[in-house]
């Protein structure tokens, strides 16, 4: 093309910045390759042949989706453009879901945003064979190999029926529960987490008599209002704590601060990049904004405060 534009492979090799010889077998070489010739030479003058402008605008074409094609890696490279697959646990409210998914495409526009609901425990295996790029997971948990953006604190409340004694309370100690089941998460999603809810509640007082296992909305409402059991929730998480949008069930605070969600954002080591740095601040701010999350001070135990054998 620049030959074509200058007529002279002495000015054209000078505008590309190489010798004329290079160039001139260059130009053979791609004659050879198509089967035509592109240029009449002369001593003193190069003329584009019929096939040649045929073909230059092609040329042309060819040259400006090649450069496309570079800029568009370009931005995939830095975060600014393709695909993020990413997941949040299944506790995380609609209103805080909902402001991720604003900001980060606030932030990264030309970014895909492929959100999944995922346990903890998943999370963390495809992190690890690289099926997903960021999560946002429950502590404690197994985080090597990864890297954490900030940990924030999410306190926790009790799920019980309005005639329950406890509802009565302010706040409610573990010990109140005495002789109820407490409905948990499966331990297959988040082990660690499991244990230590179970530990903690252990060293305060409670220890359930039966736990059950359930996770949505519905279904633990219907085994509190059917069964002789509580749950744990934070406060964003579940309506209940409205008096107006649930009349059987009531949410009230746990004395003390005896049990939290730990989150934060992970992704493997090394493979940060603008994307997933906007996602981490998107999720951070959006727990801060919608679930009244808060930063854990230091020091900071990620690790479960001990084994709980049933």
């Amino acid at each position: 093309m620049t030959v074509a534009e200058e007529s002279h492979f002495g000015r054209a090799a000078t505008r590309l910045g190489i010798a004329q010889p290079p160039l001139s077998q260059r130009i053979q070489r791609l004659e050879r390759e198509l089967g035509v010739r592109l240029f009449e030479r002369t001593s003193r003058h190069v003329t584009i042949t019929k096939a040649g402008t045929l073909l230059l605008d092609e040329a042309r074409e060819l040259i400006a989706r090649s450069e496309a094609l570079k800029a568009t890696a370009l931005r995939i490279r830095k975060g600014e453009s393709g695909l993020l697959r990413a997941a949040l646990p299944p506790d995380i409210a609609g209103e805080t879901v909902a402001a991720i998914l604003a900001d980060f495409q606030r932030l990264h526009p030309g970014v895909t945003l492929e959100l999944h609901e995922l346990s903890t425990a998943q999370q963390l295996d495809q992190l690890a064979s690289h099926d997903l790029d960021v999560g946002l997971v429950h502590h404690p948990c197994d985080v090597s190999g990864l890297e954490l953006g900030p940990v924030l604190r999410r306190e926790l409340g009790v799920l019980l029926r309005r005639d329950a004694p406890a509802a009565t309370l302010a706040e409610v100690p573990l010990a109140a529960l005495t002789g109820y089941d407490l409905i948990l998460f499966h331990r297959s999603g988040a082990p660690a987490l499991h244990d230590d809810v179970l530990t903690t509640c252990a060293r305060n007082g409670y220890t359930p008599a039966t736990v059950r296992h359930g996770q949505g909305a519905s279904f633990i409402r219907g085994l509190i209002l059917s069964t002789n059991a509580v749950a744990f929730s934070p406060r964003d998480a579940h309506p209940a704590h409205t008096a107006d949008q649930d009349p059987d069930i009531t949410w009230r605070p746990l004395a003390g601060l005896a049990l939290t969600w730990r989150h934060s954002v992970a992704w493997p080591q090394g493979r940060s990049d603008a994307a997933v740095s906007a996602f981490a601040e998107a999720a951070t701010r959006a727990l801060r904004g919608t679930a009244a999350a808060s930063a854990e001070p230091p020091p900071l135990h990620l690790r479960p405060a001990a084994e709980f054998w049933l």
